[in-house]
């Protein structure tokens, strides 16, 4: 029945529901500043950085993002499955942190969110953009309609933070906000500066970036950065926090000294410790361009070792990037294992078949399998690997359970990894 309502009437119900949420809580993002962040990828670790930035110099700090929540000292997991939740959960969530006297909100925001009006009322005050590639054309159909979605973040934001190494940047630069920073890796991109009439827009290069296995050194201007993380896409996602952290006349120096103390995020390029000698990482990648940027991370530190992959695609979603997943996997990884992500209503081995059709250069049986059983794939991929081969795990990140049907069933790729570990 649900399928049969367009979505533009589902809207109106969804905008009612805003309305009223804001109504019985009394608007109050008024009272709090809100950092909203959102873009396909590195949404997630862009809200843990922020987060961090603003704590370093004593703020109090309430943050929602697809992983977790925390008021102040208060933390948990996001159980939900959602980026962004429901109006009247949002709002209940941002008075609570209002109540507690947190300084800033940090508010990881979907597209969905913005396009179904659950984010109305919402003042934020920074709009942050990490970027935007394929992904949800089951929900938007078009890239198109997708960024349209995405830019309604940005519509009446006092600072705007944009990732001028993405497409098409200038469509999120020509916002009416007072103030506008743009981030980037590349000079190239700096010299946009030099194109645009606009005074507002300040730039932020990271330069001489070193790129190692499990760190990232790069510096902006003349102070030096360290990341416990690796891969440039991380230096991306730390330059849009660091500039929501100038934005609030944070000094280079405290957000780099913030930046070096984060030593990992769960499920974003996270690596599982063992004795084995593997190099195991778990990556939420859903979409093809994650995907490209974690296996080209894992090309420039791999040397002579091996690659495993272990993948699969979330049911009811965009059907066509299915392919394009098993193309860049197949193209980077030297094993393949096409498996169940979390299928919802849809039939398992037919997501695995539709992934399997863009799997290039592999011989089923020999260097490609297809194991819809998510824990005999990666038991199987453990048995596969020898030391300093690297075992790849993507598609449910720190997510701890799967959606089967409808039924929430219990998993956690680490928890599943380390008891495969210990049965080798």
């Amino acid at each position: 029945m649900k399928k049969l309502i367009p979505q533009s009437i589902k809207n109106i119900y969804h905008l009612f529901q805003a309305v009223l949420a804001n109504l019985i809580y009394s608007f109050p993002s008024r009272k709090i500043k809100v950092i909203g962040i959102t873009g396909t990828n590195g949404k997630t670790t862009v809200c843990q950085m922020i987060t961090r930035i603003l704590e370093e110099t004593g703020h109090k700090i309430a943050l929602a993002s697809t992983i977790n929540f925390k008021i102040g000292e208060k933390e948990w997991v996001n159980k939900t499955k959602f980026t962004t939740l429901s109006s009247f959960q949002t709002q209940s969530f941002i008075l609570e942190a209002v109540k507690t006297g947190c300084n800033y909100l940090v508010l990881e925001t979907s597209s969905h969110s913005l396009d179904q009006y659950r984010a109305w009322g919402i003042k934020y005050d920074v709009a942050v953009i990490t970027n935007i590639t394929r992904e949800h054309f089951d929900y938007h159909k078009t890239m198109e309609r997708y960024r349209k979605a995405k830019l309604k973040l940005f519509k009446d934001v006092k600072t705007a933070v944009v990732n001028l190494d993405m497409e098409k940047p200038e469509e999120f630069m020509k916002c009416k906000a007072e103030e506008k920073y743009g981030y980037t890796t590349l000079m190239k991109n700096a010299n946009l500066k030099m194109q645009n009439d606009d005074v507002k827009l300040k730039i932020v290069i990271a330069e001489n970036i070193k790129l190692e296995a499990q760190n990232t050194k790069y510096e902006i201007q003349d102070t030096s950065f360290l990341l416990n993380l690796p891969g440039k896409f991380n230096v991306e996602n730390a330059l849009a926090a660091t500039c929501v952290g100038l934005s609030q006349n944070i000094s280079l120096e405290t957000i780099s000294k913030a930046l070096e103390k984060i030593k990992g995020i769960p499920g974003r390029t996270e690596y599982v410790p063992n004795n084995k000698g593997f190099n195991i990482i778990i990556d939420f990648a859903l979409t093809p361009d994650a995907l490209m940027q974690l296996y080209a991370l894992i090309d420039n530190i791999k040397k002579d070792a091996k690659v495993i992959g272990v993948f699969g695609a979330c049911g009811e979603r965009d059907r066509g990037k299915r392919p394009i997943t098993g193309k860049i996997v197949s193209e980077h990884a030297d094993y393949v294992i096409l498996t169940d992500d979390e299928p919802y209503h849809e039939n398992p081995k037919i997501i695995i078949e539709e992934i399997s059709a863009g799997i290039k250069n592999k011989i089923e049986g020999e260097n490609f399998w297809k194991i819809p059983d998510r824990r005999e794939a990666i038991k199987k991929a453990l048995l596969l690997a020898k030391p300093n081969d690297f075992v790849v795990v993507t598609g449910m990140g720190a997510e701890d359970t799967r959606v089967v049907g409808n039924q929430r069933i219990p998993w956690n790729d680490r928890e599943v990894i380390l008891e495969e570990l210990g049965k080798l």
